[in-house]
């Protein structure tokens, strides 16, 4: 018996602040062309992954010695809202998170990506519609992303000069 081959899709748009990258690497209701078909995500097709404690690792273009962050550390956190995946990425101090904090902070990267296998999947003539996937991964990509409406962006926190303004901010954490 052989494992299922884990899928790949990728989506554009992401932040970038200081060493923390966010954004959203799934979009649920958004087509996208897929080689020869047309790919729905639906609400809901993370949260099994998300719910069942699974490590899932944050990549830099889907390469495994290219390791960005991780669920199980803390450094990558995951959740589902009514948009699609959003997530949390803190940058690590090596070669390849400093590349995509500079990369973010210029506008040059091409989105999110993630990495799966479909557990529950509705096919309509040419178009599939992912109902529910084991997740394996994320990726920031640095090239073009299938699903076009993915973000990423790079958090920065300005630093208050104000005494007073920093006090009233620190008391409505």
């Amino acid at each position: 018996m052989t494992a299922p081959s884990i899928e790949r899709r990728a989506v554009t748009g992401l932040q970038a602040s200081g060493r923390t990258l966010t954004g959203y690497a799934a979009v649920f209701n958004q087509e996208a062309r897929i080689a020869d078909f047309v790919e729905v995500i639906a609400p809901g097709a993370f949260a099994k992954s998300l719910a069942d404690g699974r490590d899932i690792l944050a990549l830099a273009d889907h390469d495994t010695r290219a390791v960005l962050g991780r669920t199980k550390s803390g450094t990558l956190a995951l959740h589902e809202d009514s948009h699609g995946l959003a997530f949390s990425l803190r940058l690590p101090d090596t070669q390849h998170g400093r590349d995509l904090a500079a990369l973010a902070a210029r506008g040059d990267l091409g989105g999110m990506s993630f990495g799966f296998v479909a557990t529950d999947e509705a096919w309509h003539g040419s178009r599939r519609v992912l109902r529910e996937v084991e997740l394996h991964e994320v990726s920031v990509v640095q090239a073009h992303a299938a699903y076009d409406n993915t973000t990423v962006s790079l958090r920065h926190r300005q630093e208050i000069h104000n005494p007073t303004a920093r006090q009233w901010l620190e008391t409505c954490k």
